[in-house]
């Protein structure tokens, strides 16, 4: 067996370990939750009793509310991931990329008339904060945000405090497919437990219980998750958080901008991969559907799968 051989099959098994591992600490995370979830309501409930016996029915938040936490993204970060040049993505093309989204033999997933992408993670969760950052990249490709804040994984899990960007409140708008992002929890915990945050509609939540398990993806139930247009599914993260451990946001995100460092090999080259996904969804449009770096990423998209 060559070299080469051994090393793309070596390269397959860290990404599957990779990926049930993920899945391993989302169905612990799930499981903590619904046995946490009665508690969280009592709270909730007595609070509000609290609030109407005091006289203080407002419309302010409560400490039991759901809250995001995150904080506003510095215009330069903004731009910096939803502007990466094309002569980066043409550069770094999909060189190195081991996992990537499979296709699937399902309806047309679509809202408004157009493909739709649908993303479900949650805020402390390590590997959606790496894999946020590609998603952002190609999205950015089709349309434009408004409402994208940072946020970090949980301190107390696996790749603590990985810098990212949170898709709760985040608003997409495009001319070619539609975007729908849930952040399930945040990464503040009460008693234990990671708080409640975006609750799917019943359609999306059928999405996620119907094509996050075998045979589509290689564990059922792992975050993040997501469905291109009904014509390809991700689950688990594309490159590990390891590479993000000790970058702030804005060393992220001006790290984008040069073809040579790891971080834009791994997020680029994964954009271009996700990117290329998305293509297919839209029927090849825009114009970045053909430039070399989305490509390489269709080439890579078609070699990978099982």
């Amino acid at each position: 067996m060559s070299s080469r051989v051994r090393g793309k099959e070596n390269a397959r098994a860290l990404a599957a370990e990779m990926r049930a591992n993920q899945a391993r600490e989302a169905q612990r995370r799930r499981v903590l939750l619904a046995t946490g979830a009665i508690a969280v309501v009592i709270v909730i409930v007595v609070g509000l009793v609290l609030v109407k016996v005091m006289g203080k029915d407002d419309d302010t938040t409560t400490a039991a509310s759901p809250k995001a936490a995150t904080s506003a993204l510095p215009a330069a970060v903004l731009k910096d991931v939803t502007t990466v040049p094309a002569s980066v993505s043409d550069t770094v093309g999909a060189a190195g990329v081991t996992s990537v989204p499979q296709s699937i033999d399902a309806p047309a997933l679509t809202d408004s008339g157009k493909p739709k992408v649908l993303y479900i993670g949650a805020e402390y969760c390590p590997f959606c904060a790496a894999e946020r950052w590609p998603m952002v990249v190609a999205l950015s490709r089709f349309g434009t945000w408004t409402g994208l804040a940072g946020t970090e994984s949980g301190a107390k899990d696996v790749f603590p405090n990985t810098q990212t960007l949170s898709f709760h409140g985040a608003k997409f708008t495009s001319d070619y497919l539609t975007f729908a992002g849930f952040e399930t929890q945040t990464n503040k915990e009460v008693d234990g437990q990671y708080t409640p945050l975006d609750t799917l509609p019943d359609a999306d939540q059928k999405i996620f219980d119907t094509y996050n398990k075998p045979p589509y993806v290689d564990s059922a139930g792992g975050i993040p998750f997501a469905n291109i247009g009904g014509k390809y599914v991700t689950s688990g993260a594309s490159f590990s958080p390891e590479l993000l451990e000790g970058k702030s946001r804005a060393e992220i995100a001006a790290a984008l901008s040069d073809p040579s460092s790891d971080i834009a090999k791994a997020v680029v080259a994964n954009a271009n991969v996700l990117t290329a996904a998305i293509c297919e969804a839209t029927g090849n449009k825009p114009a970045v559907c053909t430039s070399a770096g989305v490509q390489a990423g269709a080439a890579a998209l078609a070699k990978g799968q099982k």
